[in-house]
């Protein structure tokens, strides 16, 4: 089969599209016909040889890609939930056995059914931000109905899902953006939208449940600014696991008897059915940027690597539609 493989780390030119040996299913796993495949910084940060969260799990040759849609080949010997056929979207297995290929195995329980609305693209561009944002929203920072949160990054891959989980799950939701992000923030269902760099959002505002960080900066002194407008025993979330609390950040979560979390992606199978029926039922939308043929992954790891891209970006491996 055809995959896209580094040997070393680097630069995008390490991506080398390769042929290499189909995997073979583990008893508890299924084997993927991809159809297409996510591309997510975490790609990119894993082929730069990782951060100090990642390091210790990267062995090369490594093939990238944590973010799948295609239909079940062939089922591992315990896995009772799916047979050949089945349309499907998840999280493969991480890491080594990534995405960015023809086949790919991951274990059963981190596959969900295909939303029927959506195409294979599309889904391939849910579970890894989606599940983060997940989560971090509800495992994590116990939103609920009514209660108010501040979503910082709210255009990026994973903020544009929390927008519109938490739209759904009926919170109010404020999110940050660039003010060229502005109306499609809106589009996602946020009640209000703030221009981070010409609007002082700690002065605008006050007393939020929950603070989800989802923007890719890492900067103590940005949090502080965010714990500011969290309410007394409020909960501070951030995606950015790779980047600790400092003692100032923590001082000040506990002054106002608030959490600190940073929230690690669970790729359970029930949050994702969950997000399936969100989906089918119209209530989130899976925005795409663009989709990206496999033999030009470079360019794509390249337009992630800005840090501008709204919505998702995506490898097409087969064509929507093509027999199998």
């Amino acid at each position: 089969m055809k995959a896209v493989r580094i040997h070393a780390f680097g630069g995008p030119e390490v991506l080398q599209l390769e042929e290499v040996a189909r995997p073979v299913p583990a008893a508890d796993e299924v084997l993927i016909r991809v159809y297409a495949s996510g591309v997510n910084p975490a790609d990119w940060v894993a082929r730069q040889g990782g951060n100090d969260v990642l390091r210790p799990y990267l062995k090369l040759p490594m093939i990238l890609g944590w973010d799948v849609s295609g239909t079940v080949e062939e089922v591992g010997s315990e896995v009772t939930a799916f047979q050949k056929g089945n349309a499907v979207y998840g999280q493969p297995g991480f890491p080594g056995d990534g995405s960015y290929s023809e086949y790919c195995v991951g274990k059963a329980n981190r596959f969900a059914r295909k939303p029927k609305n959506i195409s294979f693209n599309e889904a391939a561009g849910v579970s890894l931000a989606g599940l983060t944002a997940w989560t971090a929203l509800f495992e994590h920072g116990k939103l609920q109905p009514g209660q108010r949160i501040l979503i910082q990054g709210a255009s990026g891959g994973v903020g544009s899902f929390a927008v519109q989980f938490a739209k759904a799950k009926g919170a109010y939701v404020i999110g940050t953006a660039s003010a060229s992000n502005i109306d499609y923030v809106k589009q996602l269902g946020a009640d209000e939208v703030l221009d981070y760099r010409n609007q002082k959002v700690v002065e605008l505002v006050r007393d939020v449940d929950v603070v989800l960080e989802t923007s890719p900066v890492r900067d103590n002194a940005a949090r502080l600014k965010a714990v500011a407008v969290l309410k007394e025993g409020g909960t501070l979330v951030s995606v950015n696991v790779d980047f600790p609390f400092n003692d100032e950040v923590l001082a000040a979560l506990t002054s106002k008897q608030a959490h600190g979390v940073l929230s690690v992606n669970q790729p359970k199978q029930e949050w994702l059915t969950e997000i399936t029926q969100l989906i089918e039922q119209g209530q989130v939308k899976v925005f795409i940027s663009k989709v990206y043929p496999l033999k030009q992954v470079a360019q794509a790891h390249r337009e992630s690597e800005t840090w501008h891209v709204r919505g998702k970006l995506i490898l097409e491996i087969r064509k929507d539609g093509e027999p199998l």
